[in-house]
């Protein structure tokens, strides 16, 4: 199992390969951090399985502001370590994953020089701590500067702004980077398979017992593994509930939500970060042809999968943008697509979900479960590492060092020749180096459209549904004409070929993900709850 190639057709064998043996580490969860924890296990040489409930990254870990950043803000909340952390950690993603690391210039309006001062001070510290190269430092423009820079920017009572550079990701493909270089490190993975229960052994954890989550599938294998971790990110709390009923929650979960414009609705040049009207911070990201406004930050009840979106959402973004931006009123019906996730911070009683520290926390309860919690999408590497060394230090294991700042990411050999050689289909051909980087030839060879994704996320991607393929493997569901709904039928046709699918699935497939498209336009007023899709 040692290949690139996390094949969907192989499912069945990755189930005997589950139940055969005895694993070093069990990783339960596979979004950014558990997909992170796996690799550097696999990479140091211990033997792991990592299980995900449903898809990979399809949490959190495929609904945030898809940015590699050094967490700025937080700098004046005292997390001093979070921040140098975040941003050094910014400068091994570029390293190791070039294609998931996009650099690109972020504008912060400043009012006044009170304001330029505090921030450049900010600023200065986190370049220092982060070891920003001098050519990125950041500069100040005047109103002018800025005013050019930006046109659409209303920038009447403003002192100028600054701009600093930070880096844009795709999510869910760095969740799968991180999947597919851990199976080729020996790790043994699957999706859609859920730990019901713990297993024990003299009072130890010794491993889980994992059922198919996948219809038509029939499977529950009791894994056995020596240590077991559980980075379950928003369900977190259900799987220590499996080691000891009526434990005490750790995590307070925050909802944000997101939403995409056409780039021609909302043609800006830079990442925007505007102050809303309760003082929070927004983004107003460019990506390809579309533009997205995120996010929202407020306490969740629950760790759904498709988090409800609220009118009230949707209404508090529209009007940071209508306030700083001088485009014609924006309105449900321009919205594209729109996304909303739940983030799992630590809990602390008493605070705003914006004033939660985004810092992770490691527990190891009295059977041996080491839980991960909180933690930045930006550091998920140096997250992942501190588990390991607990892990290797636990199994008293003989384990080679921490390889995941050097070891590159699938995607990261053969860009620049694959920047080259697609170079002459413009956007399209940036679009596809953001989702394969330098395999991203090989799509452009076998013909480029959607049968070919589609075929691609089966064969050398792990997926299984239509909606791992329309969500998490081609971010059509966010970043497409008509929030890629045209795509859905040949990609199921393209899937269900490979995957034994009749034309019955097939439609089920369908529908399932225009009912989650659907689903998420609910929050939208009813006239325009069909419309956006132009």
């Amino acid at each position: 199992m040692t290949t690139l190639n996390l094949d969907g057709r192989r499912r069945a064998a990755v189930w005997r390969a589950l139940e055969e043996r005895r694993f070093d580490l069990l990783v339960i969860g596979g979004g950014i951090t558990g997909a992170g924890i796996a690799r550097d296990a696999a990479l140091r040489g211990l033997s792991v399985a990592l299980v995900e409930a449903r898809d990979y990254a399809s949490g959190t870990s495929s609904r945030s502001s898809k940015m590699i950043h050094g967490g700025l803000r937080y700098l004046s909340q005292g997390d001093i370590a979070l921040v140098k952390e975040a941003a050094s950690e910014r400068q091994i993603l570029r390293r190791i994953a070039p294609h998931l690391a996009r650099i690109m210039p972020f504008l912060i309006p400043v009012p006044s020089l009170a304001s330029l001062a505090k921030l450049r001070a900010g600023l200065w510290s986190f370049e220092k701590l982060g070891g920003v190269p001098e050519s990125e430092r950041h500069e100040v423009l005047n109103v002018a500067q800025f005013a050019a820079r930006e046109p659409l920017m209303r920038v009447e009572g403003l002192n100028g702004a600054v701009a600093y550079p930070e880096f844009l990701t795709d999510d869910a493909r760095l969740v799968l980077a991180n999947i597919r270089s851990a199976q080729a490190a020996g790790a043994v993975v699957l999706n859609y398979a859920e730990a019901r229960a713990l297993l024990f052994e003299e009072g130890r954890t010794a491993g889980a017992l994992v059922r198919s989550m996948l219809t038509g599938e029939t499977n529950e294998v009791r894994i056995r593994a020596r240590l077991v971790v559980n980075a379950a990110g928003p369900w977190l709390d259900a799987v220590r509930a499996l080691e000891r009923d009526g434990a005490e929650a750790r995590l307070s979960l925050s909802r944000g939500i997101h939403l995409v414009f056409a780039r021609a609705r909302l043609p800006i040049e830079n990442t925007l970060i505007l102050r809303a009207e309760d003082k929070r911070s927004i983004f107003v990201v460019p990506r390809g042809d579309f533009t997205y406004v995120g996010t929202t930050d407020t306490f969740y009840p629950s760790s759904d999968y498709w988090p409800k979106i609220t009118q009230d959402d949707v209404a508090y973004l529209l009007r940071a943008v209508e306030r700083w931006l001088k485009t014609p009123k924006l309105v449900d019906g321009d919205i594209v697509a729109l996304w909303a996730g739940v983030r799992p911070l630590i809990a602390e009683p008493g605070k705003k979900a914006n004033e939660v520290s985004r810092k992770d926390e490691i527990w190891t309860a009295p059977s041996g479960l080491v839980s991960i919690g909180g933690g930045k999408l930006s550091a998920y590497r140096a997250m992942a590492a501190r588990v390991v060394d607990l892990v290797v230090e636990r199994l008293e294991a003989t384990a080679r060092a921490c390889a995941t700042a050097e070891a590159p990411l699938p995607g990261a050999e053969g860009l620049e020749a694959a920047r080259s050689a697609l170079s002459h289909l413009g956007a399209q051909g940036e679009r596809l180096i953001g989702l394969y980087g330098g395999e991203a030839s090989s799509v452009v060879a076998d013909g480029g459209d959607v049968a070919v994704e589609a075929r691609r996320a089966v064969t050398s991607e792990g997926a299984v549904r239509l909606e791992d393929y329309w969500v998490r493997r081609s971010a059509r569901a966010w970043f497409d004409v008509r929030a890629g709904l045209d795509s859905l039928a040949p990609a199921a046709a393209a899937m269900g070929a490979l995957l034994g699918w009749d034309a019955q699935r097939q439609a089920d497939e369908v529908a399932h993900c225009t009912q989650l498209e659907k689903q998420c336009r609910s929050a939208l007023r009813p006239d325009a709850r069909e419309m956006g899709h132009g």
